[in-house]
């Protein structure tokens, strides 16, 4: 069974993780599309250009139609002229597109379990800091000789951890509720409180298929056989 030190707690504590979550095998597909999907939907997708309807002036057409020997116009703001409306530019839209959502629990299990492979992971004992200090949580981080930069996850109740953890260097503090695939996988180590394990372990676990009702002791007989 996977398992992962656990700071704050006896010297040399560790705790098991649930192996259906944190030894899973990676999946670089399903990851990969997963933090697409992520980047993507934090877009703000607020790129616009102006077309010929939007530019101002140009509601009188420059010269009459014929009689002239120039080109017939109709505006000074068609496309083809300078300080005109643009043709097919961006507009705002969403970029954001949907991924399954076993594919997401599969992708963060995948990403789970690489920092437990890697010995990456570590746990944070709930009672380790009940008061905010810089100092109480640099001294917890020294226990753990895991590479920076380190995600530490914690529960939105767990402010004390937050402060304590956020000045620190090469440590983002993030809850559980806004953490996905791509802060996982761009970390290198990981920083679990119990309470945010306890809510990852929920977000990721597999789905339970329904138990299938057992078939009758005799068998069931054909309708040919009871006739």
């Amino acid at each position: 069974m996977a398992s992962a030190p656990l700071l704050g707690g006896a010297a040399g504590a560790s705790a098991e993780l649930p192996d259906e979550i944190f030894a899973a095998g990676f999946h670089r597909t399903l990851v990969h599309e997963c933090v697409r999907a992520e980047r993507a939907a934090r877009r703000r997708g607020t790129a616009a250009t102006r077309t010929r309807g939007k530019v101002s002036g140009g509601g009188v057409k420059p010269w009459r139609q014929k009689g002239t020997g120039r080109a017939r116009a109709g505006s000074i703001r068609s496309p083809i002229w300078r300080g005109g409306g643009t043709v097919f530019g961006p507009q705002p839209r969403s970029y954001a597109f949907k991924v399954n959502r076993k594919e997401r629990r599969a992708a963060l299990r995948s990403a789970l379990s690489l920092h437990a492979g890697r010995s990456t992971l570590a746990l944070l004992h709930k009672d380790a800091l009940t008061s905010a200090s810089t100092a109480a949580g640099r001294a917890l981080l020294a226990q753990f000789d895991g590479p920076r930069p380190l995600l530490a996850v914690v529960d939105p109740e767990e402010r004390a951890l937050a402060l304590s953890l956020r000045n620190l260097a090469a440590v983002r503090v993030i809850e559980h509720a806004d953490v996905g695939v791509t802060e996982i996988v761009g970390a290198a180590s990981l920083l679990l409180s119990e309470r945010a394990l306890e809510a990852l372990c929920r977000r990721a676990e597999p789905p339970r298929r329904p138990a299938r009702a057992a078939a009758p002791a005799g068998g069931a007989q054909s309708e040919k056989e009871q006739s």
